[in-house]
C-alpha cells in the first residue's frame, strides 16, 4: 500500500515537472487571418484546417500539455489585428500566432508579440519589411517573401528575352514590397521598368490600369497584387485581349487563384511558389489529407501554416519549454524538412531560407485531374532567390 502511494506521488511529480515547462499548462496557437474578405480563399478556414492537421499529427500534446487552437478574422486591418493580438496574449494566453495574409497586420502583431514574449510566424505576410528595421528575434517569416517570389518569376522572364516591364500594383505595404523587390531583380538582370500604375486595395475595375500598361508596350505586365485583385486583373486582361500581345505575370499567385481563373485564361503563365501539392510523394500525401477536410487542394499559405505549427511544436519538444526565446533558438538550430518546406534554415533575422519552385500553368489539355494545374519548370535553391540579410534589421547589426 505504501509503495503504491509512493509510486502515485512520483507519477504526479513527474507529470507536474513536464507541465511546469509549459506556461499555463497548455500550448495555445492562434491562426489570425482573413476569414471573410479578398484573401479568405487563399488562407481563411483552410489555414485553420492546416493548423489542426499539424496538431493532430503531433498527437494533440507536447511535453505532456494539451495543444489548443483558436482563430479570428483580422479583416486585413492592422488595428483589428493588434487589438485581437493583445486580447489573445493577455487573456487567452496564446503562445504563437501564424498566417497573416497582409504584411501590415503581421507587422502590427510582431511588435506586440515581442513586448509580450510571444512567437509570430507569418505564413502569408510576405513583405520584406518584416525582415527590415522592425525585425525581431521572436518572428519567423515562414513560407516565403516578396523578394523570393520576384526573383523566381521576373528572372525567368528576363532570361526568356522579356526585358521590359510595367507594374500594376496594389497600393499598400505588400504591393509596394513586391514591386520594389521585382524591380531590383529586373534591373540587376538587365531588364527595365517602363512604368507603374497603383490601384486601391482591394481593387475592382482594373481597366484603366491595364490599358495604361498595354499602351506602354512593355513585354510584361507584372501584377504586384494578390487574391481577388490578381484574379480580376487577369480576367480583365483576357477580356481586352492584352494577353495575346503581352505577357501578364502575377508575381504572387496561389493555386486557388488559378482555380478561379481557369486554365484557359491562365495557361502559359509563370509563377513562383513555396509549395505545390503535386510536387512529390510527401507533398501529395499531406495534401490529400487536407483535401479530405477542405474538399480542395491547399495553397502555399495554408500549407505554410501547417509547417509553421508542426515545427513550432517540434521546437518546444526539443527545447523542453515553450518559452519564446528558447523555442526560436531551437528553430534556428533545426533543418526544416517536411511535406511543405525543403532544406529550410531559419536565419537570425527571421527569414526561413528554403528551396522554391518555378511553375508554369498548364494548358487545359495537359491537365489530367482536378487541381493538376502546374508544370514544375525548376527547383530554385534558397540561397539563389532569398535576399541577403537586410542591414536595417537590428539583429544583423549586432
Amino acid at each position: 500500500m505504501k509503495l503504491t502511494y509512493i509510486a502515485a506521488c512520483l507519477a504526479s511529480f513527474l507529470a507536474f515537472g513536464a507541465h511546469a515547462q509549459v506556461s499555463d499548462n497548455v500550448v495555445k496557437i492562434g491562426v489570425l487571418n482573413d476569414l471573410s474578405g479578398v484573401y479568405s480563399d487563399l488562407s481563411g478556414q483552410g489555414s485553420v484546417i492546416a493548423a489542426r492537421l499539424a496538431i493532430e499529427e503531433f498527437g494533440g500534446k507536447v511535453l505532456g500539455a494539451p495543444i489548443e487552437l483558436i482563430f479570428a478574422d483580422h479583416q486585413n486591418k492592422p488595428d483589428v489585428a493588434a487589438n485581437l493580438a493583445r486580447t489573445w496574449f493577455d487573456q487567452e494566453k496564446v503562445d504563437m500566432t501564424t498566417d497573416f495574409p497582409t504584411a501590415s497586420t503581421a507587422l502590427a502583431v510582431m511588435e506586440i508579440a515581442k513586448q509580450k514574449n510571444r512567437v509570430t510566424m507569418p505564413s502569408s505576410g510576405l513583405a520584406t519589411a518584416i525582415l527590415g528595421e522592425r525585425c525581431n528575434a521572436l518572428t519567423a517569416q515562414w513560407t516565403t517573401n516578396t523578394y523570393a517570389l520576384a526573383a523566381g518569376t521576373a528572372r525567368a522572364l528576363v532570361k526568356e528575352g522579356k526585358k521590359s516591364f510595367y507594374f500594376v500594383t496594389a497600393d499598400y505595404t505588400f504591393g509596394h514590397s513586391l514591386e520594389k523587390d521585382a524591380t531590383e531583380v529586373i534591373n540587376h538582370d538587365g531588364g527595365k521598368v517602363l512604368g507603374v500604375s497603383r490601384h486601391p486595395f482591394p481593387g475592382g475595375d482594373f481597366s484603366s490600369y491595364l490599358l495604361k500598361a498595354q499602351s506602354s508596350k512593355a513585354d510584361v505586365i507584372a501584377l504586384a497584387n494578390a487574391g481577388n485583385d490578381t484574379i480580376n486583373a487577369i480576367k480583365q486582361a483576357n477580356e481586352y485581349g492584352i494577353t495575346r500581345k503581352q505577357v501578364v505575370a502575377p508575381l504572387l499567385a496561389y493555386i486557388s487563384d488559378i482555380h478561379s481563373i481557369g486554365l484557359e485564361k491562365g495557361q502559359g503563365m509563370y509563377l513562383s511558389e513555396a509549395f505545390y501539392w503535386d510536387f512529390d510523394d510527401k507533398s501529395r500525401a499531406w495534401s490529400r489529407k487536407f483535401f479530405e477536410k477542405a474538399k480542395r487542394m491547399p495553397t502555399s499559405a495554408q500549407a505554410g501554416v501547417y509547417s509553421a505549427t508542426l515545427n513550432y511544436l517540434k521546437a518546444i519538444e526539443a527545447a523542453k519549454t515553450d518559452e519564446a526565446g528558447a523555442v526560436m533558438a531551437q528553430l534556428r538550430k533545426m533543418t526544416i524538412n517536411d511535406a511543405v518546406i525543403r532544406n529550410g534554415k531559419l536565419r537570425a533575422d527571421g527569414s526561413l531560407v528554403h528551396d522554391m519552385l518555378l511553375l508554369e500553368v498548364k494548358k487545359p489539355a495537359e491537365s489530367k485531374e482536378p487541381w493538376d494545374y502546374y508544370k514544375v519548370k525548376a527547383v530554385l535553391k534558397g540561397e539563389d532567390v532569398y535576399p541577403a540579410p537586410n542591414p536595417a534589421c537590428p539583429i544583423n547589426k549586432s
